[in-house]
């Protein structure tokens, strides 16, 4: 059951994704999520040197036979980033699935696929999905308003943003933002997603090489306790609600300006709480989904749970309305 043109063409058991976060999506958890039965992914950027990641993803290969990818995220940043360095290793270690992110993939694409690489395209609107396919990646990942990190200028809610895509494209689209459990992933499918992507529901998981205070917070919060902020930069990004998050949304209604602004935004204040388990000093990206979180299983046990209760609906719920 569940077979999709995501499983089909990934190599996978389940479409479900694990995303690609910063600083989160390293060996350990996306092993286990491939051991599981999804696709498991390590996020490039979290090493600075791509001799690191190099080593993560020999590091994952010794803990799992099955198929992982990697995601670059194309951003600008204070510190320009060799991403052709980067690409290099990808290919080097043979790795067949990418998925990208921030700006438009294209200037890498030609490498890419004279390496056989699938690249999944992370979207946040229906015209930059469709530059996407026509550009050649063979899957867009469509975030919805929901979702955790950057959501995008449009605020338009998965639940119109996954048809749409269905209807204007091609190739596969899988869902991403605000999915978490069999509900939504049955959801997903129903509306023309061959798969979902999940972010925020597997940082709440053993494996996720987070604080166990983060993990707390996150079944403790309500769909309520996220944030947007740098929307003044138009470079909206969804976070926990936090002193943090508090004091930059004031600021930036105050008109403060980007260089005020950036030592508040900094990255390493977020690895410094995922290893402290301290947030009140750092964004974490959270989605809204967080309010559906209310354990903190293996990997294992989420992956299966949600599969075998997707199953459960579909013959004991669902069939009632046939």
């Amino acid at each position: 059951m569940f077979k999709t043109k995501v499983t089909e063409t990934l190599g996978i058991k389940y479409p479900i994704i694990q995303g690609g976060m910063m600083w989160l999506s390293k060996a350990e958890l996306a092993s286990a999520v491939s051991n599981a039965g999804g696709l498991g992914i390590i996020t490039a950027l979290s090493f600075d040197k791509p001799e690191k990641l190099a080593d993560e993803i020999d590091k994952c290969k010794s803990l799992t036979d099955k198929p992982f990818g990697v995601n670059i995220t194309f951003l600008p940043t204070l510190r320009p980033v060799n991403y052709d360095a980067y690409i290099d290793v990808i290919i080097e270690k043979g790795i067949k699935i990418m998925e990208t992110a921030g700006r438009n993939p294209e200037p890498y694409m030609k490498k890419l696929k004279d390496a056989g690489i699938k690249v999944i395209h992370k979207c946040t609107s229906i015209r930059h999905a469709k530059k996407a396919e026509a550009i050649g990646c063979d899957f867009v990942s469509i975030d919805g308003f929901e979702c955790a990190g950057h959501p995008g200028e449009d605020d338009v809610t998965s639940l119109i943003l996954i048809p749409r895509a269905a209807d204007e494209l091609n190739i596969p689209v899988i869902a991403s933002g605000g999915f978490g459990d069999a509900r939504g992933f049955l959801a997903a499918l129903a509306l023309g997603a061959e798969g979902v992507n999940m972010g925020t529901r597997f940082v709440a998981t053993k494996e996720a090489p987070a604080h166990e205070n983060i993990k707390k917070k996150l079944v403790e919060a309500k769909e309520t306790d996220t944030i947007l902020v740098e929307r003044s930069l138009k470079n909206t990004l969804r976070a926990l609600k936090n002193k943090h998050a508090l004091k930059i949304k004031e600021m930036e209604e105050k008109g403060a300006t980007l260089e005020e602004l950036a030592p508040l935004l900094s990255g390493l204040r977020g690895l410094k709480a995922l290893q402290t388990g301290e947030l009140d000093d750092a964004l974490f990206a959270c989605g809204q989904v967080v309010g559906l979180i209310n354990d903190i299983p293996t990997v294992k046990e989420l992956i299966e749970g949600i599969i075998s209760e997707a199953e459960k609906i579909l013959k004991e719920k669902m069939c009632k309305f046939i």
